[in-house]
């Protein structure tokens, strides 16, 4: 291939053209010839031409001859996208797979890894999915026994899994790795499970209980199991969080355990096999304050997150009794203290981060033709947004009076604040007007935040009479 500009330019412009079906068919092709040796670049050159293209269209894109894809696959259900370091009850981070795999091929069992993985890029170049897919199952079977063997011996030894953690290079190494052996292990019940549940679930109303219990019972009995009969709590807990994966509304999937113990008391719901429902929900809502925390710290909109926490903290203290002393209540009541404890300085501080941003300026502070800072205006809005949104949470999340205090304050200062912007920018001159109204319409988007279109709307008119009575005065001083 030329590897002048324009050829370049004109073949990226075919490739975009092509119809999807077109580069659908061509992908394989493409991928087969890579297996085959032929990697020249011009191949790879449009090889990942086509997949962006595709990837742009939110097309799956097809791969071809990769055995660490296939081999993973049971896992997909179970995989989160976050830092590896996170723990997740049952889940593996997806950026903890590679590090896994070469594991397995460098240390576990490298020459099965490395023979069976031949054979089924082999078996895959050569259309024989079903030869494939029987290659693959060897591979699982032979990696549980290897990993069982090497899980075992250090299941309570504190510094024997520290070194599996540097072997495998990954912090939680000894979860991910039991995490995955228990996934193979009952991989073909999990299968079954998966086309049996409803594929997405609004509410978990009784009816939908009663057809989701059914399906894991059956999934997790010794008939379904067979030699795998030993699994059935492993079944249970990741036919749940297949289940939650479904769900509109993740924390209702207490609902299982509610309804199989038949009661709101945690003692009895404890005891059932689905007690594992309320740990996840609440290892769920952990989580979240730590999305929370790094949202927060990032500067984004954390709006979702609290929804999230505040509905799942609500659930659970309305469909479970937490009155009594027990694990649950008190990791319910750290959750909480910590969402309020992340956020009460943030929410204490926002008033007069609004203060500063708008403070009207004497003219020998304004530099002419400056504005202010978009960045500092952006970070302001988001901690409106972010006040605003937590009066509506503030409840369940133990912020209440930290959050009405802030919500007073930001009212009263940007109802009469904005009065007095607009009287420094009607009486503004030249060197400062611009600044005057960057600071006017700083204030109309965060009221806008604050009360709604209608409000931002009315005082965006009045900015509007303000800047044109300043106009009318410069002119009328140019005449005299």
């Amino acid at each position: 291939m030329a590897s002048d500009g324009q050829t370049v330019e004109r073949l990226r412009e075919f490739l975009r053209g092509l119809k999807p079906e077109a580069r659908s068919m061509l992908v394989p092709e493409l991928e087969r010839g890579l297996l085959r040796g032929d990697d020249s670049p011009a191949n790879q050159f449009v090889l990942d031409e086509l997949r962006r293209a595709i990837r742009a269209e939110a097309r799956p894109v097809p791969r071809i001859g990769d055995a660490a894809r296939l081999f993973f696959a049971p896992s997909e259900p179970f995989l989160f996208d976050g830092p590896v370091d996170h723990k997740r009850i049952g889940l593996i981070a997806r950026a903890a797979l590679d590090p896994i795999w070469q594991w397995i091929g460098r240390d576990l069992m490298p020459a099965e890894a490395k023979a069976l993985g031949d054979d089924i890029n082999r078996a895959l170049l050569a259309g024989d999915e079903t030869k494939a897919d029987q290659l693959v199952r060897m591979l699982h079977d032979r990696a549980i026994l290897k990993m069982r063997e090497v899980l075992t011996p250090i299941d309570r030894d504190d510094r024997a899994q520290r070194r599996f953690a540097i072997q495998v290079g990954t912090p939680r190494a000894t979860d991910d790795v039991t995490a995955l052996m228990h996934i193979l292990e009952i991989r073909d019940a999990l299968a079954d499970m998966a086309k049996r549940l409803p594929l997405n679930i609004r509410s978990l109303e009784r009816e939908v209980i009663e057809q989701v219990k059914v399906h894991l019972d059956t999934a997790s009995s010794p008939k379904a199991l067979g030699a795998a009969a030993n699994r059935k709590s492993d079944v249970i807990r990741y036919g749940l969080i297949m289940t939650m994966n479904r769900m509109t509304a993740p924390w209702q999937l207490i609902r299982v355990a509610t309804r199989a113990a038949e009661s709101d008391d945690t003692t009895r719901i404890a005891e059932t096999p689905y007690g594992v429902a309320v740990d996840l929900v609440l290892g769920e809502a952990e989580a979240a304050v730590g999305e929370l925390r790094t949202e927060f710290k990032a500067g984004k909109s954390v709006t979702a997150i609290l929804k999230e926490l505040h509905d799942a903290a609500r659930g659970l203290r309305t469909e479970i009794d937490f009155s009594g002393d027990s694990a649950w209540s008190r990791q319910l009541t750290a959750i909480r203290a910590d969402v309020s404890n992340l956020l009460k300085s943030e929410i204490d501080a926002t008033p007069g981060r609004v203060r500063r941003l708008l403070r009207p300026r004497p003219a020998s502070e304004i530099k002419p033709r400056s504005v202010v800072d978009s960045i500092d205006l952006e970070e302001v809005e988001t901690r409106v947004e972010f006040v605003s949104a937590c009066r509506n949470y503030a409840g369940e999340l133990a912020l209440s009076e930290v959050t009405l205090r802030a919500y007073s304050e930001l009212t009263q200062f940007l109802e009469t604040g904005t009065k007095t912007l607009l009287d420094c920018l009607r009486n503004a001159g030249p060197a400062e007007r611009i600044f005057r109204q960057s600071q006017v319409d700083a204030a109309i988007r965060l009221c806008r935040t604050m009360f709604g279109n209608d409000y931002a709307g009315t005082l965006a008119k009045a900015a509007d009479v303000a800047a044109q009575a300043a106009a009318v005065e410069k002119k009328s001083a140019a005449r005299a």
